[in-house]
């Protein structure tokens, strides 16, 4: 007689997996561009020290969302593979709502010619940088033109 042997499940078990898997889970890319702004930026950069982080939470490598234990693995980080990697997607433009509408065929033209910005994607800093423009350049003609109304 030889002995009944145990199933060995791990490599089926999808809770398992599902456990780890949304264990190590970070941010998404559209959230890390929202983090990226400079006011954002700056806000995670200086966070009050927090005992449950590793290293107090003063480690923060912001394009991978991860804290590390000291300067020193983090700036290891910042050479290795996965936060190259990390820079790299982000590099390209986020994929939006628009976007999605247009590929399904849902984007409305009204007969007009579609905006190139659903040909085109564009990122969250290069939208932020084009309004902070439109924003400078008319509150530079309002102070202008109360300026001439002075006169």
């Amino acid at each position: 007689m030889t002995r009944v042997r145990r199933k060995r499940m791990h490599c089926n078990n999808k809770e398992l997996h599902h456990k780890y898997k949304t264990k190590r889970r970070t941010k998404d890319l559209d959230q890390i561009e929202a983090d990226l702004l400079p006011e954002n930026k700056q806000r995670l950069l200086t966070q009050p020290e927090d005992e449950d982080l590793p290293g107090l939470g003063q480690h923060y490598c912001i394009e991978c969302a991860k804290y590390y234990i000291d300067d020193r693995t983090l700036t290891e980080h910042r050479r290795g593979r996965e936060h190259k990697r990390r820079i790299r997607d982000l590099k390209a433009p986020a994929y939006t709502q628009k976007e999605a509408e247009a590929a399904v065929g849902m984007a409305t033209d009204n007969g007009k010619a579609l905006s190139s910005s659903i040909a085109g994607p564009q990122s969250l800093l290069a939208l932020k940088r084009k309004n902070d423009t439109k924003v400078a350049a008319q509150s530079a003609g309002v102070a202008g033109s109360s300026m001439m109304m002075a006169d």
